[in-house]
């Protein structure tokens, strides 16, 4: 938690993600990502010089054989309101629309279910699980399947919405949350949905640790072209390579 925590706080002062006083909302799926995100702003609300409010919020996207109890037992353990709310965007995307390729129009009903539900919790900063990998698969998703040089940022303002995203483990690599929820057990609940494994992001991230293996460093160098190459990444306070 300790190396956690060191790198979520950098991110967020480079960033200037918290402000006194937010309302934030952690964007719970039940994976390993946004648990951890969870468990660290929790810690991190102990001692941060910023006080914030903090709440878990989940989508139950009907992907069916979900149980989001043990999120719930989880959040109840560390005294953090939780919201659950149904939705039908499996069965819009799957059996209504039934998308050869369902991720693009899952990902946007999912943001705006996701973002509606933080409004009506009065919240309106939304802590997502994105890490150090996600940012590199997602730049390379882009170059690859889209030909531009893209990708989401540490901080997001949807203007419609009047909600800002937030993405606190952007320094954190993938198999350091692994470890973590090993080690802690955190009750990550099953991925059901059909296309789960089966997706760009799956291939770019086999792709990618091929690169890794035979190029040592590739994804460190990606991570600097894309932080000098972005509007969005250019850091506010200082220039330090992530380590």
């Amino acid at each position: 938690m300790q190396q956690l925590l060191s790198h979520m706080r950098r991110a967020i002062d480079d960033y200037q993600m918290i402000k006194p006083g937010d309302r934030i909302a952690v964007g719970l799926s039940g994976g390993k990502d946004s648990l951890t995100v969870l468990a660290a702003a929790h810690a991190l609300k102990r001692f941060y010089p910023a006080p914030f409010h903090l709440e878990a919020i989940t989508l139950d996207m009907g992907m069916g054989d979900m149980d989001f109890s043990p999120l719930k037992a989880y959040c109840d353990n560390l005294e953090i309101p939780f919201t659950i709310e149904k939705t039908q965007i499996k069965e819009v995307v799957f059996d209504i629309r039934k998308e050869k390729n369902p991720c693009a129009l899952c990902a946007n009903l999912r943001r705006g279910a996701l973002n509606t539900l933080a409004k009506s919790r009065g919240l309106d900063k939304i802590m997502l699980g994105h890490h150090y990998d996600d940012v590199i698969e997602t730049f390379l998703l882009s170059l690859v399947f889209e030909g531009r040089i893209s990708c989401f940022t540490p901080v997001t303002y949807l203007d419609r919405m009047d909600v800002t995203l937030l993405r606190p483990l952007i320094y954190v690599e993938e198999k350091a949350i692994s470890n973590y929820a090993e080690k802690v057990s955190l009750p990550v609940v099953h991925n059901t949905c059909p296309a789960d494994g089966n997706t760009k992001r799956a291939y770019v991230k086999t792709l990618l640790a091929q690169l890794e293996a035979e190029n040592p460093g590739v994804k460190q160098r990606m991570f600097t072209a894309l932080k000098n190459s972005i509007k969005g990444w250019q850091l506010t306070k200082h220039e330090e390579d992530f380590s």
